[in-house]
C-alpha cells in the first residue's frame, strides 16, 4: 500500500497536469475563434469556383483539347492520397480519424489490385500511415514552422501534387482532410481533385445559365484548373486548423474533469488512510496507558 508521501506527490501530480490541460483547453479556445472564422470565409470560394469551373468544364468536357486536369489520364491504375493531418497531437481522435479514412480507402483500393501512393501533409498523419505504408509515401509536407496558413502553403502543394500528375506519376488524386462542423464534431472528408469531378446539376436548381466566353473554354480551363487544385488544398488546410483546435480544445476539458475526478478519488483514498493511521495509533497509545 502506497504511504502518505506517496499518495501526496501522486496527488500534486495530478493537480500539476490539471493546469496543464486548462491551460490548452484554454489557447486552443482563443485560437479557435480565428482558425473557425478563417474556415468558413473559405468555403463560399471554394464553392464558387467549383460552380464556375464546372459550367466551364461541362462545355469543354467532350473536347479533345481538354486540358488533363479535367479530361485525366484515361486510367485508373495508380491512385494518390493527399493525406492532411495535423502537426501536433493531444487531439482527441482528430488525426486518427483522418488517417483511418486514407487507411480504408487505401486497403479498398488495393484488394482491386490498384497501385497506391501517399503524399503526407502534417507530421501526425506521416508518422502513422508511415508504419503501414512507409514504402508508398512519396512525399511528406511539415508545416510546423508555419505560424499561420496561408494560400502560398496550399499553393506549393499544388505545385508539387500537379508536377507528378504532368510527369505521369498517378492517374487519380484524392484529398483527405477534416471538415470542421462544431467545437464536438469534425467530420472526416475524402475529396478527389485531380481529375475533377463535374457534379450534375440538381434536380430542383433550375435552368442552367449559359454563358459565352473569351478565349475558349480550354484556355481559361488552362489556368483555372491549377488555381482550383491550390484553392481545395488551402481550403483543408483551414478546414483542417480549425478542426485541430476544436478536437484538442473538447479532448483538454474532458482530460482537465478526468483530472479532478482522479484528484477527488485520490483525496479521498488520502484521507481515509491518514484517518485509520491516526485511529490505530490512538488504539495504541491507549492499549499502553491501560497496561501501564
Amino acid at each position: 500500500m502506497a504511504s502518505l508521501k506517496d499518495m501526496r506527490v501522486r496527488i500534486a501530480s495530478t493537480k500539476a497536469t490539471q493546469k496543464i490541460t486548462k491551460a490548452m483547453q484554454m489557447v486552443a479556445a482563443s485560437k479557435l475563434r480565428r482558425a473557425q472564422m478563417a474556415a468558413e470565409a473559405a468555403r463560399p470560394y471554394a464553392e464558387k469556383m467549383d460552380v464556375v469551373i464546372s459550367n466551364i468544364a461541362a462545355a469543354a468536357a467532350g473536347s479533345s483539347t481538354a486540358p488533363a486536369l479535367l479530361a485525366g489520364t484515361g486510367r485508373d491504375q495508380v491512385h494518390l492520397l493527399l493525406v492532411c493531418t495535423g502537426e501536433r497531437g493531444l487531439s482527441g481522435a482528430f488525426n486518427s480519424s483522418i488517417v483511418r479514412l486514407a487507411r480504408e480507402r487505401a486497403l479498398a483500393l488495393m484488394n482491386q489490385g490498384k497501385d497506391v501512393k501517399f503524399f503526407c501533409v502534417g507530421r501526425k498523419g506521416y508518422e502513422q500511415l508511415r508504419r503501414q505504408f512507409d514504402k508508398q509515401i512519396i512525399e511528406h509536407v511539415d508545416l510546423r514552422a508555419v505560424r499561420q496558413l496561408g494560400f502560398t502553403n496550399a499553393n506549393d502543394i499544388a505545385k508539387k501534387v500537379i508536377a507528378r500528375f504532368e510527369a505521369g506519376e498517378f492517374d487519380i488524386c484524392t484529398l483527405f482532410y477534416s471538415r470542421f462542423k462544431s467545437v464536438i464534431a469534425q467530420i472526416p472528408t475524402a475529396q478527389q481533385i485531380i481529375p475533377l469531378v463535374i457534379e450534375p446539376p440538381a434536380a430542383n436548381a433550375g435552368p442552367v445559365a449559359l454563358y459565352e466566353y473569351e478565349p475558349e473554354e480550354d484556355e481559361i480551363l488552362a489556368g483555372l484548373l491549377p488555381r482550383n487544385v491550390a484553392v481545395q488544398i488551402f481550403r483543408a488546410l483551414l478546414e483542417n486548423n480549425a478542426s485541430f483546435y476544436g478536437a484538442q480544445m473538447t479532448a483538454m476539458d474532458n482530460a482537465t474533469r478526468n483530472a479532478g475526478e482522479m484528484i477527488r478519488k485520490q483525496t479521498l483514498v488520502y484521507n481515509r488512510t491518514r484517518q485509520a493511521m491516526i485511529t490505530k495509533e490512538l488504539i495504541e497509545i491507549i492499549s499502553g496507558a491501560e497496561a501501564v
